[in-house]
């Protein structure tokens, strides 16, 4: 069995893979492992977003929390980034998060916080794993008047959006906006913040009915979202993901503006302000060569992590830096919240818009983008880690790598969250990288049947 802890918690097939089973043992040890330290009844805050799964995982989730004597905080649907927030803000002592973010409904996942709000190190999630494979029943079991039990945190999206609000030093008067939800967990919280900054909003996918999250809609298919800022005329589109601590936006022509351009366009902004410690923006691996560039042109130090925003963030932490993210959408503001949140992202993308007085389009010519193709290869799941042991893989790796070397890169990665690997390749001439792309994603998946 590998590691059941990937780049974003616990995540699979919900019902198959993260059965009750495992929601209620994850509840048990990871309750445990982030509340012994106290010397109180501890309260953990546990959020979801609105996938049709949820219910069932929160219920065998709270009662792993309850059997060893703490209580469950239930915020209901809410965005991931709201429960990092709200830790702190009810002096919460860890929180869990039910989502699978951006994957298909049928999937679902499970991720910790600690007291602080943020993600857990490595070594934390390993010491709850073990505890899981090898010593559950060495676990307390509280009887009477010490059993844990079940609260309901009714004011979590008003509080949420108070903070949101609050980040922004202006109001969005006068912007004509449209937001994707993906009928997920930004439903209500993202609608409530952008209008209560008093901007224009047109808001589209926002009627979750369990089974519909992230389906043609949200931050990994922004095409609706694209025809409908060209179609209202709009001055900028915001599309969120499943549980919306991720952001792409979309400009007034219907362009997308990625995660490295918003971490350009806001990271200019801030050194201009005088406000980039450090002068550094933090990327990844999977970052644009233009992005780069970008760094090259504005006197700024792009600085490049392992694929992930916990890894951003950790980067962050160690070296004091501000602003971080990922081309995906996950941008961390560290001086406002502990991890990727979309609705915030979009309001400091936003307050930068109506600053400058120019248009989306043009601040996102702050970064060329370098043609860039990704291609997945469908593998076992067993074998992604070990694509390098197969000869054939290896040296054609090493071939398409020669050829680009000058003017373009290679970069393969196992998927952290499902069973693929991840080819992507960066040049020049598009039709020449998608040719190698495909290719190469092909023999991957012949191998690593």
């Amino acid at each position: 069995m590998g590691r059941m802890f990937g780049t974003d918690g616990v995540r699979g097939i919900a019902n198959t893979e993260l059965t009750n089973e495992l929601a209620y043992n994850l509840g048990r040890a990871g309750a445990y492992v982030l509340t012994k330290e106290t010397s109180h009844a501890p309260t953990i805050l546990v959020g979801m977003d609105t996938r049709i799964s949820g219910d069932m995982l929160e219920s065998s989730l709270v009662a792993g929390i309850c059997s060893v004597g703490a209580t469950a905080l239930v915020a209901g649907v809410v965005p991931t980034p709201a429960v990092a927030y709200l830790i702190k803000k009810y002096n919460a002592d860890a929180g869990v998060v039910i989502s699978a973010s951006h994957n298909p409904v049928e999937y679902n996942g499970i991720k910790f916080f600690n007291k602080d709000g943020f993600k857990l190190k490595d070594e934390i999630e390993d010491e709850i794993e073990d505890i899981i494979k090898n010593s559950l029943d060495k676990l307390p079991y509280p009887t009477g008047e010490d059993v844990g039990m079940k609260k309901v945190a009714e004011t979590a999206i008003d509080d949420y959006v108070d903070f949101l609000i609050s980040t922004a030093d202006k109001t969005l008067e006068g912007i004509n906006l449209v937001i994707d939800c993906a009928n997920g967990a930004s439903y209500q919280a993202a609608p409530l913040a952008y209008f209560g900054l008093k901007a224009n909003v047109t808001v589209i996918h926002n009627e979750p009915d369990g089974k519909n999250i992230n389906k043609n809609c949200g931050s990994t298919h922004i095409e609706d979202l694209k025809k409908k800022v060209v179609e209202t005329k709009a001055d900028i589109g915001l599309a969120f993901d499943g549980d919306a601590d991720r952001c792409l936006a979309v400009d007034e022509n219907g362009e997308l503006i990625d995660g490295d351009k918003i971490l350009s366009i806001c990271g200019i902004n801030l050194k201009e302000k005088g406000l980039l410690k450090n002068n550094a923006i933090v990327g990844t691996v999977m970052s644009n060569l233009g992005f780069d560039e970008m760094g090259r042109n504005n006197d700024i130090n792009i600085v490049r992590t392992k694929v992930g925003d916990r890894y951003v963030l950790e980067e962050m932490l160690d070296k004091g830096y501000v602003i971080g993210g990922e081309q995906s959408g996950h941008v961390i503001f560290l001086e406002h919240n502990t991890t990727g949140d979309g609705i915030l992202t979009g309001i400091q993308l936003l307050c930068v818009l109506k600053e400058s007085g120019k248009k989306a389009s043009e601040l996102a010519k702050l970064m060329n983008v370098y043609p860039q193709v990704l291609v997945n290869a469908k593998v076992n799941n067993d074998k992604k880690q070990k694509y390098l042991e197969n000869e054939d893989v290896k040296n054609e790796i090493e071939r398409i790598s020669k050829k680009f070397d000058n003017e373009g890169r290679v970069l393969i990665r196992p998927s952290g969250t499902e069973p693929l690997i991840r080819v992507m390749i960066e040049g020049k001439d598009i039709a020449s990288i998608t040719e190698e792309a495909e290719k190469l994603a092909k023999l991957i998946e012949e191998k690593l049947k």
